[in-house]
């Protein structure tokens, strides 16, 4: 089994980071470098967080062996843990070989770090460029991150010049990259803390508020009415762009040499927009003879930006109201089901997509009754009351963790009560469940939290190729100090637990944070410390209503603003849900006529084939008979006959032969 859980972990989290990319990302329209680029970005972030309790597993194991093959007298009364006896001392079932996790620490962290620092900044600036080539869109991301990068270097040369001069400090290679790390740890530790402490409050909370039918349903109304605002804006927005992309169009012709830039431009716009703007190639313009003004390449690349941008939140905007009907529609359906006598789930609309006949078996109408009008209450309630729980002791072990004697950090307490008895399955599923909660409570705040329109995740696809790509940079600033923090509190970081015991691998390949004193002794510690007031804050909702007041709607329950709009919400819904039943009604009508009359009018028509063949047939038999009888009667001629046959054949009553005149009708015979 030796190596065997770190394979599985990888394959596993790997297909865990490419089913949530599929979910927000769109691997049919966005860019293959775009998804390749988020993908190893979520996957090294994901797979940090997975490992990182095995690594703990196997270092637990290692100072047993280091504690079992030392003498009392080499130790020296130094603080490292002895083994009561050597039996105890057994490899874990995930016991990792010596020299596999420093060289995967190393490449899994140096990686991250590049993507982070390096290429996805550029990526960004890359996939929000208007450019029309490779060349031009590379040269936009270069001068858009010159800034960006600019700065870095000159700090760090800045401090590469001071070391160099001041004789007090001696400085070598291993230092200078741990002042590196420290500087990007703190970083992230400064943004780490702040999305903890709302994520501790507000999962447990969204938990128990998903557990009352009324406030989802009221908050459900709120959020159509905002919806409705932003996309009737969308709408108008791309509107007022193609009604530019139609005049930059018909300015420039076929033969100008921006056509192409324009034909590009055309290529991003919906179809119907293309079908309307479609060019006249017959109209041949010289522009060289004409003093008319042309826009530059610059200002079309421009314009191409905004037509990427206004396309995609169009759709985006479209796709989230039809997401947010379905969940009105059913949120409705369940309060009216709450009373129902036949305890079975009736919906008001069948569902679009075809259910899964498996589903279908065993989640039959019964059993979604007692699960979404009976159970689901009570068990978003006992889930968010064990959220709670977890939240409570990550606040209390965040505050207390420096202290060493007496131990007080719960999860420290934890581990060491594990490490005595070297369990090591409670070892790695105590780190796992701790690192997983406060994995959970950051990262669901990177997917909820949005900056206006320029960072947003939208699942259903609906994440454009920017924002797919900050969220990668942000999940591999946020990971490492994490982890760092979660090392801190069980007291295996020896900078916390001030012992001379062995690192786990991850700590080795940080360097000690000894060459920066103020910040391991200081900031590291004390400043997790703020989590307590983030929480309070959030708690009661301060960021919601500061944002309420600078005229960021918000769903507050005492607010006159928050009723007006579940007010116009609610009659949003009702709207479309009658929309919708009219629609129903329509495709019943049509489905009982056709069951009704469709066999009624397929044997009318049968019935008239088969008269038609018997009036041909008897006239047939008509003529045949004529023939014969003159045929006999030697005395007719061959014209005689062929008049015979024509006045056997059936008469032609169509208005245009019919003649009026029965003189020439006559004659005519």
């Amino acid at each position: 089994m030796s190596g065997a859980a770190l394979g599985l972990e990888i394959v596993f989290v790997f297909f865990l980071a490419l089913f949530l990319l599929h979910r927000y990302g769109d691997f049919k329209k966005q860019h293959r470098l775009v998804i390749i680029a988020t993908l190893l970005a979520w996957y090294l972030c994901f797979l940090i967080v997975f490992i990182l309790p095995l690594d703990v597993s196997t270092t637990i194991y290692n100072r047993c062996k280091l504690a079992v093959n030392s003498s009392p007298a080499e130790s020296n009364g130094s603080d490292v843990t002895l083994a009561p006896s050597k039996q105890k001392c057994f490899k874990p079932w995930s016991y990792i070989p010596d020299g596999i996790m420093p060289i995967f620490w190393r490449v899994v962290y140096w990686t991250s770090q590049f993507l982070t620092w390096i290429l996805l900044p550029f990526m960004q600036s890359y996939a929000r460029s208007g450019g029309f080539s490779i060349t031009g869109k590379i040269k936009t991301a270069l001068i858009e991150n010159a800034i960006y990068y600019g700065t870095y270097l000159l700090i760090f040369g800045a401090f590469l010049i001071y070391v160099a001069v001041n004789p007090n400090f001696n400085l070598q290679w291993n230092q200078l990259q741990t002042i590196g790390i420290a500087a990007a740890n703190t970083w992230g530790l400064f943004l780490l803390v702040l999305l903890l402490g709302y994520g501790l409050v507000e999962i447990p909370r969204s938990h128990w508020n998903g557990a009352k039918r009324g406030y989802l349903l009221m908050k459900t109304y709120f959020k159509a009415a905002k919806l409705m605002t932003e996309k009737a804006d969308a709408e108008e927005n791309l509107e007022d762009i193609m009604e530019e992309v139609r005049k930059v169009s018909e300015s420039i012709k076929y033969n100008h040499p921006l056509r192409k830039c324009v034909d590009t431009i055309l290529k991003k716009c919906p179809t119907e927009y293309q079908e309307r703007m479609g060019r006249n190639m017959d109209d041949y313009e010289d522009f060289d003879e004409r003093q008319n003004s042309y826009p530059s390449e610059k200002s079309l690349a421009k314009l191409h930006k905004q037509v990427i941008y206004s396309v995609q939140r169009h759709r985006r905007t479209q796709v989230q109201w039809q997401i947010l009907l379905e969940q009105a529609f059913y949120l409705e359906d369940v309060a009216k089901n709450e009373s129902s006598a036949t305890r079975q789930f009736v919906h008001t609309f069948h569902s679009q997509e075809p259910e899964n006949k498996i589903i279908q078996y065993f989640y039959t109408p019964t059993v979604e009754w007692y699960w979404e009008c009976l159970l689901r209450p009570w068990f978003y309630r006992v889930l968010a009351v064990v959220l709670a729980t977890f939240s409570v002791i990550v606040v209390w072990s965040e505050c207390t963790f420096f202290s060493t004697t007496p131990v007080l950090s719960l999860f420290a307490v934890f581990i060491q009560l594990a490490e005595k008895t070297y369990n090591y399955i409670y070892i790695e599923m105590a780190c796992f469940l701790t690192i997983f909660f406060l994995s959970i409570c950051v990262y669901s705040t990177v997917f909820r939290i949005r900056v206006f329109n320029y960072y947003y995740l939208a699942s259903h696809h609906q994440t454009d190729a920017y924002s797919l790509l900050f969220s990668g940079m942000l999940f591999c600033r946020l990971t490492p100090p994490l982890c760092l923090n979660f090392l801190g509190l069980t007291h295996m970081d020896a900078t916390i637990s001030h012992k001379n015991t062995q690192p786990t691998a991850y700590t080795s390949i940080m360097g000690s944070m000894r060459v920066l004193s103020f910040i391991a002794d200081g900031f590291y510690i004390y400043y997790p410390m703020l989590v307590v007031i983030l929480c309070i804050a959030t708690y009661f909702s301060l960021g919601t209503r500061c944002l309420n007041l600078l005229g960021f709607q918000q769903f507050m329950g005492d607010s006159e603003m928050t009723s007006d709009l579940i007010d116009e919400g609610k009659e949003l819904i009702r709207r479309e849900k009658r929309k919708r039943q009219r629609q129903e009604e329509g495709e019943n009508r049509r489905r009982e006529w056709k069951e009704r009359y469709g066999n009624r009018d397929d044997s009318t028509r049968s019935r008239a084939v088969h008269t038609d063949q018997k009036e041909s047939s008897f006239s047939e038999t008509n003529a045949n008979r004529s023939l014969s009888k003159y045929t006999r009667s030697n005395g007719r001629t061959e014209r005689d006959r062929i008049e015979l046959l024509q006045d056997a054949e059936p008469l032609d009553f169509n208005a245009d032969s019919v003649n009026d005149d029965p003189l020439e009708s006559d004659s005519g015979r």
